[in-house]
Formats: C-alpha cells, sequence, structure tokens
C-alpha cells in the first residue's frame, strides 16, 4: 500500500466507499490523515467503519476545516449535476480529487523519476495498460499496474526511482487528478462515451487531452478526428508527441501495415514488430493498442528483441478476444466483455468464419449496426433475453437457432463447428450486458470458459 503522507494531519472528507473507496481511505488513515468518509449506501458505511475507517455523515463536518474532497470516480463531479458533496466542497473552496491524484503527489514527493506511463483513450485502454505492463515484467523491470484495470492505485507499491508504474485512466479520474504528470502519457482514440457524465463530447475529449497535455512525452493515436486535433494542438505548442496509427500513415512514428508494425521514432533504429500469429493481438484495433506500447516501450529504453518477446508472450485480457481452448480446427474465444454492440463489432472484424455466441440483456440499438458482419457468420446461436428481438434482426440473413442458455449454445456451436471440416470459430462476443443471467461479464466469461472445457477432445488454454 501507498499511505498517502501528502495529507498527514489535515482533515479529509472522502465520499464512495465501494472497493477502490475502502482502499483510499484506508491510504488516507495509513498516512496520517483526518479522515471522514461517506457513501450514500448505509451497507457500504457499515462495511468500512468494520474494516477501521472513520466515518461519518459529510453533511455535519465543517467543511472549512478541510484540506480535500477525495471523490470516488463514479460520483458525478459536473454532469448530469454535481453530487451534494462536490456542491458542498465547492462552496468552501475545498479542492475535490480523486485517488489518482494521491498517487500523483506521493510519486512527486517520493520518486519523481519513477517511470510512469498513463493510458486513456474510449476503447483499448485496458488491453494496452496490460500489454505494456507485460512486456516491462517480461523484460525484467520493476512493474506496478493499476488504475481503472480493476486495481487501485494506492494498493501498488510505493513509488522508487527504478520502479514503472502503468496505469489506465478513466476520463472520470484524469478530471480528478490535476496534478497528474505521466513519462509517457497515451490518448489512444476518442468516440462519444460517457456523455451523460461529461455534457457534451467536446467536453469528454477536452478531460481526455489533459493526460497527454501534461506528460513529458504524449503518444497518440491518430486515426480519429478528435486525436488528429489534440495532436496538432500539443505539436503547435512545441510539445513532443508521438504519432501512432493503426494503419500506413505515413506521418505515425508507430504505423500498421496489416501484418506487422514499423517503428520510425526520432532517435532510434527503424525496426519492425510482426503480429502475425499473435492472437491475443489480433485485428487492427489491437495493432493500434500495439503501436502504442511499442512507442511507451521504446521511450522506456527497452530493446527490439525486449519488445519482440514481450509482444509474442503476451496471453491477452480475461474475457477480451480471449482464446480459451481448440478442438481439432476449431477454435473457442471468450469476449464476454463485449457487452454492446461497437464492441462486439471489434470481434466479428477478427475472424473469417464465426459461430456466434450472443444475447442477454439487450443494449439500445441491439445488433442492427453489425449487420456488415453478418456474412462472416456461419451461424448464430442466441442466448438471454435479448434472442427473440435479435432473431428479428438476423431473419432470414443468416442461419440461428434460440439455444436460450449459454451452456447449450457451447454445445451446439462445437457440433456444427467441427462439421464444418476447416479452421472456424465459436465466438462468444454477446453485444449485451449480462445481468438477465449472470452477475457480470466475468461470470458470464467463466462459465463458457467452463462450458468449452466439457467438450470431448478439447484443449484448453491455460492462464498465466
Amino acid at each position: 500500500m501507498i499511505a498517502a503522507e501528502s495529507f498527514a494531519d489535515k482533515s479529509v472528507a472522502l465520499f464512495g466507499l465501494g472497493g477502490s473507496g475502502r482502499a483510499t481511505a484506508l491510504s488516507l488513515v495509513e498516512g496520517g490523515a483526518r479522515l471522514v468518509a461517506f457513501d450514500d449506501n448505509p451497507d457500504s458505511v457499515a462495511a468500512a467503519a468494520a474494516a477501521g475507517i472513520p466515518t461519518g455523515d459529510l453533511r455535519d463536518v465543517d467543511w472549512s476545516d478541510l484540506a480535500a474532497l477525495v471523490l470516488a470516480p463514479g460520483v458525478p463531479l459536473t454532469h448530469p449535476r454535481p453530487h451534494w458533496t462536490v456542491e458542498l466542497a465547492r462552496a468552501a473552496g475545498v479542492p475535490v480529487i480523486g485517488d489518482i491524484e494521491l498517487f500523483s503527489r506521493e510519486r512527486s514527493v517520493r520518486a519523481p523519476e519513477a517511470p510512469l506511463v498513463a493510458i486513456t483513450g474510449t476503447n483499448g485502454k485496458s488491453t494496452t495498460t496490460a500489454l505494456i505492463a507485460h512486456c516491462l515484467r517480461s523484460a525484467g523491470r520493476d512493474t506496478q499496474m493499476g488504475g481503472n484495470i480493476g486495481v487501485a492505485v494506492m494498493t501498488l507499491e510505493p513509488p522508487a526511482p527504478e520502479r514503472h508504474y502503468v496505469l489506465e485512466c478513466s476520463s472520470y479520474q484524469i478530471d480528478l487528478a490535476p496534478t497528474l504528470a505521466p513519462s509517457v502519457g497515451i490518448l489512444l482514440n476518442l468516440t462519444p462515451d460517457h456523455l451523460d457524465r461529461h455534457g457534451t463530447m467536446s467536453h469528454y475529449a477536452a478531460i481526455k487531452a489533459r493526460l497527454v497535455a501534461g506528460s513529458d512525452t504524449a503518444v497518440i493515436g491518430i486515426d480519429d478526428a478528435h486525436c488528429r486535433g489534440i495532436a496538432e494542438e500539443l505539436e503547435g505548442e512545441g510539445k513532443r508527441v508521438i504519432r501512432i496509427s493503426q494503419a500506413s500513415d505515413a506521418s505515425a512514428a508507430v504505423g500498421f501495415d496489416g501484418t506487422a508494425l514499423l517503428r520510425r521514432m526520432p532517435g532510434l533504429p527503424e525496426v519492425s514488430f510482426t503480429l502475425a500469429g499473435i492472437g491475443s493481438l489480433r485485428g487492427r484495433h489491437n495493432a493500434q493498442n500495439a503501436a502504442a506500447a511499442v512507442a511507451a516501450l521504446s521511450l522506456a529504453g527497452l530493446s527490439p528483441d525486449e519488445i519482440e518477446a514481450g509482444l509474442q508472450s503476451f496471453p491477452g485480457l480475461a474475457h477480451r478476444m480471449e482464446t480459451v481452448g481448440r478442438q481439432g480446427d476449431v477454435l473457442f474465444v471468450n469476449d464476454s466483455k463485449a457487452t454492446n454492440a461497437d464492441a462486439a463489432a471489434t470481434a466479428l472484424a477478427s475472424f473469417p468464419r464465426i459461430h456466434w455466441i450472443a444475447g442477454g440483456l439487450a443494449k439500445e440499438g441491439g445488433i442492427a449496426p453489425l449487420a456488415p458482419f453478418f456474412p462472416k457468420i456461419v451461424k448464430a446461436y442466441l442466448i438471454g433475453e435479448a434472442a427473440p428481438a435479435f432473431a428479428a434482426t438476423l431473419g432470414k440473413r443468416i442461419p440461428y437457432e434460440i439455444s436460450d442458455t449459454l451452456d447449450v449454445a457451447v454445445r451446439h456451436a462445437a457440433a456444427d463447428a467441427a462439421a464444418g471440416g476447416g479452421e472456424e470459430v465459436v465466438l462468444l462476443s454477446p453485444a449485451c450486458a449480462s445481468f438477465d443471467q449472470f452477475r457480470n461479464f466475468e461470470v458470464r466469461g467463466d462459465a463458457f470458459r467452463e462450458a468449452v472445457g466439457r467438450l470431448p477432445g478439447i484443449e484448453m488454454v491455460q492462464r498465466g
């Protein structure tokens, strides 16, 4: 744990007592802060108190005595309206910050030279974060990974000069981290997202841009207009910008020709890194993630051989384009994290002949946006509440069955794929939330792996 010593002997309020909120609260207590923590959920307050965290209703505290309000990133800061604690803090002139800001302050005091790579963007953040951390570790670097990827940042080991930090940062976390200053800041891409929390696309993009604007070196994907504009603006200000692309863009320092990444970074030898045959990095969307990783790892001083070894050995993220098994020529891929059509599109784009397991609790728009990929689908196996609606969308365009449950869908898809006699893929990419049949997408993905594991003659892929 990193003790938040920057608030020693200061009064601090904290709101939001989920997992990361409790970790942050314990960090503040360990650092010597006079803490009062609260949540709108009484059960969360009780659980925090049982863990030794000082709690109390923040409506009753003296806000003029507070050094900061530490806000959980899931709590509204601006839209649709500020949370009541934010309004109280602003009325009293109290800074509102988050756990990434606490980490930034501790790093700046303890080891400002500790290498920090911070990653943001609408899509691909988690894969890029995990890939960079994996490559650093495989090259023998002392590496800590956390942030929005699911590891509370204040639970990491304390900053030290040779310790590398790789942090995934959501827009919510960036909005609460005014002094975040990464060694390398990565902005992958921008598409409309979380506008209910940010109001407009321009505001959302401006928040994301803060991460790279405050970095020593900005690595920016230039495959969308918003990010290109941010790159051009920072270059105009004299910032060091490394452009990356999932295509062969002549202006990109790291680009992709459809098979390999070409690195043409200033001051470094030109070198290529093949992605062919790396199952965890299929598709052009993953080429962009890998391009960002190559840029960051090159800046961290890894050799081409170390980068190549890391790319080749990357196991991928659980539940995101995760190869779980093989039965003869049939590949089984777990993409349970694809909880909407946009997310499922990247998986469907990555394979030529697909036995597609889809369904669950439908999102707005259903699967109609996926029509361009229907010719790649040999057959669909529909599960959960969305099955009838998805069947209506598919109509007579591709064969389908309403399997109802995931276990039935896996068995039927495996049998049909085996009868195809060639390279075929059984793909769970639901384009739906899981909550009709499963607690979350992780449980759904685990159920898929277990169902695949029960198939005769299956060769399972074990995660490291």
